[in-house]
């Protein structure tokens, strides 16, 4: 399993846990360039997250990705590990104060 794999997997364990649905987003045929790897949803809200290794980078086609979410308002997420998660309410203020 590749470091960014193993990232993918423990975010996605912890946020189901935290009540979320979450889902892999498949890059192919059709796919909207720098699609984030996760999408996450509870109470309404959707979480754009993106995966990386410690070293992994944005790609061009990810960077304009998610200023595009986050010209429209959406909430998203690079996540390195799960630490990265405990901050999301700061940049998604509607799940302040969610469970």
């Amino acid at each position: 399993m590749t470091p960014e794999t193993a990232v993918k997997r423990a975010v996605r364990e912890h946020l189901r846990g935290q009540g979320f649905f979450v889902y892999p987003n498949t890059a192919g045929l059709g796919a909207h360039p720098g699609l984030s790897d996760l999408c996450a949803v509870r109470d309404g809200l959707t979480l754009w997250i993106e995966c990386k290794s410690a070293s992994g980078r944005l790609s061009a086609a990810q960077e304009a990705f998610r200023a595009e979410i986050e010209a429209h308002g959406g909430c998203y997420v690079l996540a390195r590990s799960v630490d990265d998660l405990a901050g999301i309410t700061g940049g998604c203020l509607a799940l302040d104060g969610a469970s």
